[in-house]
């Protein structure tokens, strides 16, 4: 909670409080239902909720933005992002049912009025939103053709509607084939 923190000292306590519950809830559900590497989940700060938080440091969502977090997993980067931005909505959405049961009881046990939970494939939804977010999903290219459909063009953030993607590794390979496809990157 200390990284969190040194990158957001203006937290309210609401937020302080909510994002503090995340190690013991995750800790319990993990034991549950495996939905965050077990290596990984003495690393929860880190390398799960404040790399989700990262996306605010690009776009800092403005009130009334409406977020679809793709493959959302065990809720990331929504749930953090849902907690940093109490008027934007959130609609979390995975295909797999353990997953969104535990990011539902999340969402439920952290009272966020702002966020949704949905077990459904990305090909079936039928939601506008301003921004995707997702990490490690998919290719580029396959994230895109389920979610082009789903992003509105008008936008009222200081960053246009689209993607902001959590990726790693050399993604040159990604980035070609969908400048080849649609010309979205200079």
């Amino acid at each position: 909670m200390e990284e969190i923190l040194k990158y957001f000292p203006d937290l309210t306590e609401q937020q302080r409080s909510h994002l503090g519950a995340l190690a013991e809830l995750y800790t319990y559900w993990n034991e549950q239902i495996n939905v965050v590497s077990r290596k990984d989940i003495d690393e929860l700060y880190l390398r799960h909720v404040l790399h989700s938080l990262a996306i605010a440091k690009v776009c800092p969502f403005k009130p009334f933005t409406q977020v679809l977090d793709v493959g959302t997993g065990g809720g990331f980067p929504g749930i953090p992002l849902a907690i940093l931005f109490p008027k934007s909505r959130f609609l979390m959405v995975d295909s797999i049912g353990k997953k969104i049961k535990v990011v539902q009881e999340v969402i439920d046990a952290l009272g966020l009025d702002n966020a949704a939970a949905y077990q459904s494939r990305m090909e079936q939804i039928d939601h506008s939103c301003d921004f995707v977010v997702c990490r490690a999903v998919a290719r580029l290219q396959k994230i895109y053709r389920w979610t082009d459909k789903h992003i509105v063009k008008e936008h009222h953030n200081n960053l246009a509607n689209g993607w902001l993607l959590l990726k790693g590794g050399d993604l040159t390979e990604e980035l070609g084939e969908i400048k080849k496809k649609k010309k979205l990157i200079p």
